[in-house]
């Protein structure tokens, strides 16, 4: 099934026997990509299961029995496999593990129409990945010289790269390859690799780094602002918590949204589903408060797109988070916000015109 998580992959009589599942409790089990058992949905819970099948040739036929004991937060599997009744494995998988896997069958994306998918898909069709790169630079280059001038497209490139190349960073730590950076006019940056993403952990931090890697920009912008005097750094510093500050809103495919669905697609209890919504509230209601309008509105808007997908969180292929996981990854998404509205607030403060435009511009 396209939104199954390989839970385990092992060989099995000189094939390789693979289990595969998600949180909705169905099981497949392959051996040499043939379905050989299954175990379907069920509305209760259990740790513990079996898997048996035969294995046949002209000769023989081999009584075969998959046993193990599954817990997905924190994530760990036991397992034993054993064939006419002598084990010939046994073995734990935590989600380090899974973390670190690639799929032997490549996950197939949920389907959405998308001009940034198109995009992707175009380029992957050019043989010349550099020269696509190039081409592709230099188109965003002269369009927003066009919009705007050539200072600020260079100031707005540098913005759109730092962000990129955080997201191309988490990538590299988690083992994966990545295809660079890719500008597309009028619609920013896109980190490209070929390999999947296994846990929701991963997709956590690739999406965060981004943003994270545009706060140290205007960070250092600021710093520069208050060495030099020169407006220039902090038109660039403001400018670039704006950008990045939409970014964070959870509406996808904005790395926003690849955060806030992965924290509340990993809850389980009443408890954690009823702190998601009172702080989804709280957010929106914050932000109305301090005349952040138009981000209360988004807000609102992204919001609601996860609530409508909410029910289908155990069809996914990803492990969820744990609880540690759902925590640290909403503090870091708060401070990054909340990181932001101050950086865009404190030169709105300066009295300049063009640097209280970001500060308006939220409040529309």
């Amino acid at each position: 099934m396209d939104n199954a998580l390989e839970l385990l992959a092992i060989d099995f009589l000189g094939k390789p026997l693979r289990l595969e599942g998600s949180m909705a409790g169905w099981q497949q089990l392959f051996w040499d990509n043939t379905l050989v058992s299954q175990i379907a949905a069920a509305p209760t819970d259990t740790n513990q299961f079996t898997h048996q099948f035969e294995l046949s040739n002209n000769e023989q036929t081999i009584q075969c029995q998959l046993n193990g004991t599954l817990s997905w937060q924190p994530f760990l599997i036991h397992y034993q496999v054993s064939a006419d009744q002598q084990m010939v494995a046994q073995g734990e998988r935590n989600d380090k593990d899974i973390e670190r896997q690639q799929p032997q069958q490549p996950i197939t994306p949920e389907k959405r129409f998308s001009l940034i998918g198109l995009a992707s898909l175009g380029m992957k069709a050019l043989k010349s990945a550099k020269l696509i790169k190039v081409v592709l630079a230099s188109a965003s280059l002269a369009a927003y010289s066009w919009l705007f001038s050539i200072q600020f497209a260079l100031a707005l490139l540098a913005c759109l790269v730092f962000h990129e190349y955080g997201h191309i960073r988490a990538m590299k730590y988690f083992g994966m390859k990545t295809k660079g950076i890719y500008l597309i006019p009028f619609f920013g940056g896109l980190a490209l690799s070929d390999e999947k993403i296994n846990t929701r952990w991963q997709d956590v931090v690739i999406s965060i780094m981004g943003p994270a890697f545009g706060l140290i920009m205007s960070l250092a912008c600021m710093i520069a602002y208050w060495i030099t005097g020169e407006m220039f750094f902090a038109g660039l510093a403001v400018f670039n918590a704006l950008l990045n500050l939409f970014n964070l809103l959870p509406i996808l495919p904005l790395d926003g949204g690849h955060v806030l669905k992965s924290i509340s697609f990993s809850m389980n209890s009443k408890i954690g589903i009823i702190a998601c919504a009172l702080a989804a509230v709280a957010g929106v209601i914050l932000s109305y408060r301090l005349g952040l309008t138009l981000f209360g509105f988004l807000l609102i808007m992204g919001s609601l797109e996860i609530i409508f997908e909410w029910r289908q969180r155990h069809q996914s292929h990803l492990l969820p988070l744990d609880r540690y996981g759902q925590i640290f990854s909403t503090v870091w998404y708060v401070s990054l916000v909340a990181a932001f509205i101050g950086i865009i607030a404190y030169f709105a403060s300066l009295g300049d015109s063009l640097l209280s435009l970001p500060l308006q511009i939220l409040g529309t």
